[in-house]
C-alpha cells in the first residue's frame, strides 16, 4: 500500500512553508507528494518562478523516492563520487539541490515536501518550516 498524507494536512503544511517563504521575501512553489513522490497538493504564490513549479514537484519526487533531503546528493554527485551524474537519470527528474525533505511517520517515509523559488539555501529554509509544520501535526 502506498503511504500518503491527506489533502487537508498537506494543505496545512503548504500554508506553514508559504507563511516562510512571505517572512522572508522569497515567492515560492511548494508541493507536497505521497511516499511515491506522487502529488498530493501543490501551491504556486504570487510571483514564484513558472520553473519552480515543476522544480518542486521534483524535489518532493526525489526525497520521497530516495527517503533523503535533495541536498544532501550535491556531495555524492559531484564529478569523480559515487552517484555522479545522478540528475541526469530518470527522465531528468532527480533533483540534486536544496528543497526537497521526506515526510516521516514512525520512522516510515509517508511523503515529502518540495520547495522552489530562491536559492536552495532558502528552498531548504522554506521546505524545513513545512516539515516542522507536519511534525507538529503527527505528535
Amino acid at each position: 500500500m502506498v503511504a500518503t498524507i491527506p489533502l487537508e494536512r498537506a494543505t496545512t503544511v503548504i500554508e506553514a512553508g508559504e507563511q516562510h517563504a512571505e517572512e522572508i521575501g522569497v515567492p515560492s512553489v511548494l508541493t507536497v507528494s505521497n511516499s511515491e513522490g506522487n502529488l498530493v497538493a501543490q501551491h504556486r504564490m504570487d510571483g514564484a518562478w513558472l520553473p519552480s513549479v515543476t522544480i518542486s514537484r521534483n524535489k518532493a519526487y526525489t526525497a520521497a523516492g530516495l527517503k533523503m533531503p535533495t541536498h544532501e546528493l550535491a556531495d555524492v554527485a559531484q564529478p569523480g563520487e559515487t552517484l555522479y551524474g545522478l540528475q541526469t537519470v530518470d527522465e531528468g527528474r532527480i533533483v540534486i539541490f536544496g528543497g526537497g525533505f521526506p515526510l516521516e511517520v514512525d520512522g516510515e517515509v509517508v511523503g515529502a515536501v518540495g520547495s522552489s523559488g530562491g536559492m536552495p539555501d532558502e528552498d531548504v529554509e522554506i521546505a524545513r518550516a513545512a516539515v516542522e509544520k507536519f511534525q507538529e501535526l503527527t505528535e
